[in-house]
């Protein structure tokens, strides 16, 4: 089964269907600048442990040089400022809220590439992009479209802007062949530092209790470390169109535990938007490849 990367693929969306749970959950015990701090420091050790088992160590100490400067950067985008964005933004919004208009993404990594590197974007495109940004409004006013009255304008903001620093991080990758365990260590450690500066300048205090630092690190392995290596090591091993999209099955099934484990009712402007935004998203991607 391990050679099977459709088993890496589906645990990869499980784990991710599980986060935003586990966000709420950390975030009604803790403030969000703690569950920041543990959570990117379980990820950094979780990265090194997966290094080290690989026997990439040695790898990495010769690399290190001339991939710091890059990772310092990389890692004040991810994970200090998006996690420290998409945090508040959970901190704000019901989970059933941020979890699909952080999932926006893909569009804006459709629109800094045309930004970025010119490429054209074709009407199918945009009408996927528009599609899937009405979706978002519908999220955003609770399907009060007519008023367009958004609730929690600030928490609305947050969720989106947190998709902006992540294609932000995905196009500066983009060029990057390092082995992503390593890469991503580099990050994560360099963004462990700083964020722990922030706090130190702060004096913010790092007193929380075992059930929160159990939370931080669930979320630590299963959102920010170990599932990006199982989603990589599935496309490493087929580059199937199927297997790509399985992702997308991730915040359909994170409403049910948001409802059955947080207790949210699931509203259907939440449902609706949702569909909206991933349907856009697909469209887009099936043209882009046409």
């Amino acid at each position: 089964m391990r050679k099977n990367p459709y088993f890496y693929a589906l645990l990869s969306v499980v784990c991710w269907s599980t986060v935003a749970t586990a966000f709420k959950l950390a975030l009604e015990e803790i403030d969000f600048l703690q569950l920041l701090f543990y959570s990117t420091f379980f990820s950094a050790l979780s990265l090194l442990v997966v290094i080290i088992m690989r026997g990439q160590l040695g790898l990495m100490l010769t690399l290190s040089r001339r991939h710091w400067p890059k990772s310092v950067l990389l890692g004040l985008f991810n994970p200090m400022a998006y996690y420290l964005v998409l945090f508040k933004a959970y901190d704000l919004l019901p989970a059933q809220q941020a979890q699909p208009l952080n999932y926006t993404w893909p569009l804006m990594l459709v629109l800094f590439s045309a930004f970025f590197h010119k490429e054209k974007i074709t009407t199918k495109q945009i009408i996927g992009i528009l599609i899937s940004f009405s979706g978002v409004m519908v999220i955003a006013t609770r399907g009060r479209l007519v008023s367009l009255d958004i609730v929690e304008p600030l928490g609305v903001c947050l969720a989106v802007g947190s998709s902006l620093l992540w294609a932000t991080y995905w196009l500066l990758n983009i060029k990057d062949n390092l082995d992503i365990s390593i890469r991503m260590f580099f990050n994560f450690f360099s963004g462990f530092c700083a964020i722990a500066l922030l706090l130190f300048f702060l004096d913010h205090s790092l007193s929380i209790s075992f059930s929160s630092l159990t939370l931080c690190l669930y979320i630590g392995l299963f959102e920010m470390g170990l599932t990006f290596v199982f989603w990589s090591k599935a496309l490493q091993m087929s580059q199937s169109t199927v297997l790509s999209q399985l992702v997308y099955l991730s915040p359909f099934i994170s409403l049910i535990f948001i409802r059955l484990i947080l207790k949210e009712t699931i509203m259907l402007s939440s449902g609706v938007g949702l569909v909206l935004i991933i349907a856009g998203i697909v469209i887009g991607q099936r043209m882009r490849r046409n």
